[in-house]
């Protein structure tokens, strides 16, 4: 059957899809996004590099870190689950058969909002747990400790910033595949179909990175600082924040984390589509007509 004409999997493959590609991203380079976190928690004058960051996190604290690890793998689920599902809703309002780059970026946008709502608490709890001077003893205590101190909605703190964040990455990343895909050769065989969205992957997540790192700091600040009752929090709205941190630690600082925060979701972002749409193709093998 042809390629436009199979039936779209449903939901549940996407779903489980995005699983996998997420632990398997993971589990290569999420040691650089603890890296991230550390230096986007830093203010003022970075005191450690990436590498004597990474090498003192490796040393000091081993195993701590598999808890927030395996936060991460709902994210991923979420994110291609609802770009799949954005996708053939637009498509179908705008009585478009094939996606379009400005139908592809709407998509992600769209995509990139949902998972917003949905990974903020993930996001909460790996923040307080990849913070040095964290004292929970896991990712339950971390949920205890904030509904008992501000109660359950205090596990949406940062929720505006995770949207910003979210918003522009998704929109910067699926725009990108598209427009990448279209440019690259047409694939002849497997290994070449796979190779073309390693690269689109790749270069979607460079550019989702460059675009949405001044959100990811804030959220991180926004996360990562303790409320005090009575005293207004110092990082609190987006871009309000945003200007703050300007204004005190210069433009650079919007971008602290950037390198290995770039050097994670570039290739990181190229095996999730590369393993997505791998898995993808073992469901539809699995399900065969009118799915193959």
């Amino acid at each position: 059957m042809a390629t436009d004409q199979r039936k779209p999997l449903p939901f549940v493959a996407n779903f489980a899809a995005g699983a996998i590609a997420g632990v398997s991203e993971i589990l290569t380079f999420y040691p650089l996004d603890v890296v991230k976190t550390r230096m986007q928690l830093e203010t003022g004058k970075a005191k450690h590099g990436m590498v004597g960051t990474l090498s003192s996190i490796v040393r000091e604290e081993g195993s701590r870190l598999v808890p927030p690890l395996l936060l991460e793998a709902p994210k991923r689920a979420v994110k291609f689950a609802s770009n799949d599902f954005w996708g053939k809703t637009y498509m179908g309002l705008s009585g478009e058969s094939k996606m379009t780059q400005q139908l592809s970026i709407l998509t992600g946008c769209s995509a990139g909002a949902t998972e917003s709502f949905v990974v903020v608490p993930f996001e909460l709890v790996k923040i307080k747990l990849q913070d040095k001077s964290s004292t929970f003893a896991g990712p339950i205590d971390v949920v205890k400790q904030v509904i008992k101190k501000e109660g359950p909605l205090g596990l949406y703190a940062g929720m505006e910033a995770t949207f910003w964040r979210h918003f522009w990455w998704n929109g910067g990343y699926f725009g990108c595949i598209h427009q990448v895909r279209g440019m690259l050769p047409p694939a002849e065989t497997q290994q070449g179909q796979l190779f073309n969205n390693f690269v689109s992957g790749s270069v979607g997540g460079f550019v989702g990175t460059a675009v949405n790192t001044p959100f990811d700091v804030v959220k991180s600040r926004i996360q990562g600082t303790a409320k005090v009752p009575g005293v207004a929090p110092k990082y609190n709205w987006t871009y309000p924040a945003l200007m703050t941190i300007m204004r005190e630690e210069g433009p650079a600082a919007l971008y602290k984390g950037f390198l290995p925060k770039v050097l994670r979701l570039a290739p990181g972002g190229g095996v999730l589509l590369l393993v997505v749409e791998f898995t993808l193709g073992v469901f539809r093998k699995a399900l065969g007509p009118p799915y193959l």
